[in-house]
């Protein structure tokens, strides 16, 4: 499984972004996606998980409220809608695909930068 991330950017505070990441390859095994992000400086932390299967969804407190992941099955990607974004978003996110008796897969990282 390869995973291809976008969208990152800059924006203002209060602003929106929307991550994508499709993944490609033997995707049948791929049980759960979401988004780790890491400043500099800072923990990785796990931003949002998604459940392949029922869709069922799970947020860093930090983030509930703000952004919302999702999955279009038909266009095989997920992904992050952040808005009200605050200048501590700023960070790296990586997307993730955590696969049934397989390694888990990272996507690049893109950068999302948030001005004050």
């Amino acid at each position: 499984v390869q995973l291809q991330a976008s969208g990152g950017g800059l924006v203002q505070a209060g602003g929106s972004l929307r991550l994508s990441c499709a993944p490609s390859g033997n995707i049948f095994r791929i049980n759960a996606m979401g988004w780790y992000r890491q400043a500099p400086g800072k923990q990785r932390e796990l931003v949002a998980t998604i459940i392949i299967s029922g869709g069922s969804t799970n947020y860093a407190d930090s983030v509930k409220g703000r952004f919302t992941i999702s999955r279009d099955n038909a266009e095989n990607t997920m992904y992050l809608q952040m808005n009200s974004l605050k200048p501590e978003d700023t960070a790296t996110y990586y997307c993730y695909a955590y696969q049934i008796g397989g390694p888990t897969q990272w996507g690049r990282g893109t950068q999302v930068t948030v001005s004050s």
